[in-house]
């Protein structure tokens, strides 16, 4: 099993009422996990106060400001599925994905996710699953 990402990262159908609560859902599902300490999620809602974390192509990628990297103890990705959408701003965000990156590798996961997001195609494919592993399937193997 993938250790950044595993099907237990993936809440499916989910639905939210605005950004802040899906940065809270996005952080809680690291926690929850065991790749962060519960004080990281307060430093991905301060992240989302100085910049959006909405990266384009209907998906926000909630993470934390510099110096929260003392509450990350590995390297992971939450991703919450919300069909309905939610807004993230002034655009709707289908895929929210958390990132928690240990010791630097932060950059190395955005870079790898770039590649798989930029395809509208795969968003609408993970918006559409019915199940974890069919996410699973668009994101493939990740490493750090």
């Amino acid at each position: 099993m993938n250790e950044i990402f595993n099907e237990n990262n993936i809440m499916m159908n989910v639905s939210l009422k605005d950004k802040a609560d899906a940065i809270q859902h996005a952080g809680l599902v690291l926690f929850e996990q065991g790749y962060v300490e519960k004080d990281y999620i307060c430093c991905m809602h301060q992240r989302e106060e100085v910049i959006s974390t909405y990266v384009g192509n209907n998906v926000g990628i909630p993470h934390g400001i510099d110096g929260s990297e003392q509450y990350i103890k590995k390297s992971g990705i939450s991703l919450l599925q919300v069909p309905e959408g939610v807004m993230y701003g002034d655009e709707p965000a289908y895929i929210i994905m958390g990132i928690a990156g240990k010791d630097g590798t932060h950059l190395d996961i955005l870079m790898q996710l770039a590649e798989i997001i930029c395809e509208e195609e795969n968003i609408e494919k993970m918006r559409s699953a019915k199940t974890k592993q069919e996410i699973l399937d668009v994101i493939g193997d990740l490493e750090v």
